[in-house]
């Protein structure tokens, strides 16, 4: 049908469930090879995504699902800085 737009989904690194990507939060490293996290989708650069629980930033924390994602390693200051917003941010 026409004028039907598709859900853009996306892959959570934590759980592994296909979600739809606004539901999700989105981890960003920028071309400036900064990791960060991205609440509007909006940063440029390089994105992975997580469901909006600590749960699942955890298992992909444990598993170095960004780090595979992102290509680099990521220090224990920038993820925990990372979990603290997205315990801010949970719904």
């Amino acid at each position: 049908m026409p004028g039907v737009k598709k859900t853009p989904m996306r892959m959570c690194l934590g759980c592994g469930e296909m979600m739809p990507k606004r539901s999700m939060i989105r981890v960003v490293k920028s071309p400036e090879g900064e990791i960060s996290l991205d609440l509007t989708g909006k940063k440029a650069g390089r994105g992975a995504y997580i469901c909006r629980s600590c749960e699942c930033f955890e298992k992909a924390r444990k598993a170095r699902k960004f780090e595979k994602a992102f290509s680099c390693r990521i220090e224990d200051e920038i993820y925990d800085k990372m979990e603290g917003e997205l315990s801010e941010n949970e719904q």
